[in-house]
């Protein structure tokens, strides 16, 4: 078998948040037709033992423990080099030396990075088809983060919008491929990154569909609780799940918790909102002090929380491309009210399962109406949510468009050049 390097800045096992679900599908369909060694970060302790699934189905491995409190010393560096931040932050001599000492030992056809802070390891390979996946434009998400930050932290997330943003510009004119999760991420980095217009490409994220199946038998993890918060039969439960140490998913529900429930509470006073999602930061616990308002944590399957909701939200107020909590949320036949940010990666969507608001007002009078509907428009609504993933959302399309990307010949034209 041909023989490729998957670089990766957090260890893509388990597959339990957007980043790692992607990068695992992408690791394991790639290793079914290459043998695929692996680079990569371990930035939490628990994900360690990650590295004997994956070393079932990968070649030689590299994996570096990832300090936050090293990486961000090293990320000071990068105010003296005029660079961004992120790239210090994962910046590591011995993935350098393992990567420059495996594409010299081993007969590698072709590296893909996975994320921005990974180019840089792959730049000075030529000869080796290089394509990188950005996913997301993640300069913006700096952008964004700037706009509603207080001094000082609105000057560090502004430079490192400016400064990933010059980052992400180079390594799409350095790497022979550069890969967005959605038409519109594509579009919106083109414009960016004109130079490299023709090297930039969609492929979207899939829906493991058989694993997230309404039909498998699972159990009500909200039977036989008792409290505030669930003080009555059939109360209307709206789930949101998602890491919640990440900061646009810890923004996104306290927002909803804040100006959204109590509108729905009006007029459903059973209403319960469940935040389904690993390592909640003090902000999000502090929210189940509420009534109505249930954290639960890290949970072994988020399906049974998706199975038993009126509705799942996705009020993000700071979003780029796909959200995989949606489409997993369909796939479950649940129906969903999203932002427009959230919305906006979607290929078109239909309102009997789908709803995009914007103002407090408007995404709770969605919520109301999916809890309102009849059994029988209720069920309809769910076989057409899962019809879409079905038709829409299947990874073996999305598989062979990057096996092809991969299978091209390396542009000895790309040059190699560093990101600044």
């Amino acid at each position: 078998m041909d023989e490729i390097l998957f670089l990766c800045h957090r260890i893509p096992y388990p597959p339990n948040k957007g980043d790692k679900i992607r990068a695992y599908h992408w690791l394991k369909a790639l290793s079914a037709r290459y043998t695929v060694h692996l680079g990569t970060f371990v930035d939490d302790p628990e994900d360690w033992q990650g590295t004997e699934a994956l070393a079932s189905f990968c070649g030689e491995q590299c994996y570096r423990p990832l300090d936050p409190r090293m990486g961000k010393l090293r990320s000071l560096d990068g105010l003296r080099r005029g660079e961004a931040l992120s790239f210090g932050y994962y910046r590591d001599r011995h993935l350098a030396a393992w990567v420059r000492e495996i594409t010299a030992r081993r007969p590698i056809k072709a590296i893909v990075a996975f994320s921005s802070t990974m180019g840089p390891y792959a730049i000075e390979s030529p000869g080796v088809r290089r394509v990188l996946d950005l996913v997301d434009v993640d300069s913006d998400k700096w952008s964004q983060y700037a706009r509603s930050a207080s001094w000082p932290m609105r000057w560090v997330y502004a430079r490192e919008a400016r400064t990933l943003a010059r980052g992400e510009q180079a390594l799409a004119q350095s790497f022979d491929a550069t890969v967005l999760v959605s038409d519109a991420e594509a579009d919106f980095f083109r414009a960016r990154a004109p130079e490299a217009a023709e090297r930039i490409h969609a492929i979207g994220n899939g829906v493991d569909a058989e694993y997230f199946d309404p039909t498998h038998p699972l159990p009500d993890p909200f039977e036989g609780l008792s409290g505030e918060q669930f003080d009555g039969p059939g109360s209307d439960q709206i789930v949101f799940t998602g890491a919640m140490d990440y900061p646009a998913n810890v923004d996104a529900v306290c927002w909803f918790a804040d100006e959204v429930l109590p509108l729905i509470r009006k007029d459903r006073p059973g209403a319960v909102f469940t935040i389904v999602g690993i390592r909640p930061t003090a902000r999000v616990l502090a929210l189940a002090e509420r009534e109505h308002v249930c954290v639960t944590g890290a949970v072994p399957d988020v399906r049974p929380y998706l199975a038993a909701a009126s509705v799942a939200v996705a009020p993000m107020r700071i979003a780029r491309g796909i959200q995989n909590k949606v489409l997993e949320a369909l796939a479950m036949s649940c129906s969903v009210v999203m932002s427009d940010q959230a919305a906006a990666g979607l290929l078109e969507t239909d309102p009997q399962y789908a709803q995009v608001a914007v103002e407090a007002g408007e995404f709770a009078a969605a919520v109301l109406v999916f809890m309102a509907r009849e059994e029988s428009e209720s069920q309809s609504a769910r076989d057409q949510a899962r019809a879409y993933v079905l038709r829409h959302y299947g990874w073996q399309a999305r598989f062979d468009e990057l096996l092809a990307l991969i299978a091209s010949p390396a542009d000895a034209s790309a040059p190699g050049t560093v990101p600044a």
